[in-house]
């Protein structure tokens, strides 16, 4: 089995080379991401609760489904890819905005990502990969602002960052 890729870029996501994934984490070296969040028609976000085994961050609840761009690929197929193998759904895509992050964890690896953010609806169901995802749930934003705010360690860096400008744009549709 190969060892997964992440493509590594500038800060105006450029891409400037490849390295493989842990590798780039403990170096702390920027690389290309994506974080997806999934919306039914009540405006209700499904959350993912992260995997137990997952490499960093285990049980922590996040947005619906996030990844990297394999080398050559693009981005949006990246975050349909991922959320059909994490979450068994699909749906339509749209960009939303990017951001730049940089954070530590306890394993001694750290995140330091130019993280593509996409919307998207879906009714029903996901059928999540046990490997890849513990638990789901849909939660209104507005529970779930007081919720970060009350528990901030049960929530992902990367969602935490994401949070604000995704509850702002969605209260204004």
């Amino acid at each position: 089995m190969t060892k997964e890729q992440v493509i590594l870029v500038n800060e105006q996501d450029e891409e400037t080379g490849w390295m493989e994934k842990i590798e780039a984490h403990r170096k702390a070296l920027l690389h290309r991401a994506f974080s997806v969040f999934v919306f039914n028609s009540k405006n209700e976000l499904m959350l993912q609760q992260r995997a137990l085994a997952k490499y960093h961050t285990p049980g922590l609840w996040t947005n619906t489904c996030c990844s990297h761009p394999r080398p050559s690929e693009l981005t949006d197929d990246a975050a349909h890819r991922r959320l059909m193998e994490e979450m068994g759904i699909s749906c339509k895509l749209e960009k939303a905005f990017d951001f730049v992050y940089k954070a530590g964890f306890e394993n001694g690896l750290t995140e330091h990502e130019f993280d593509h953010v996409f919307f998207g609806r879906y009714e029903g169901n996901p059928s999540i990969n046990p490997d890849e995802v513990n638990d789901w749930k849909w939660i209104g934003l507005d529970e779930l602002k007081k919720d970060i705010h009350d528990h901030p360690s049960k929530y992902t860096i990367w969602f935490k960052i994401a949070f604000p400008r995704v509850y702002n744009y969605m209260i204004k549709k």
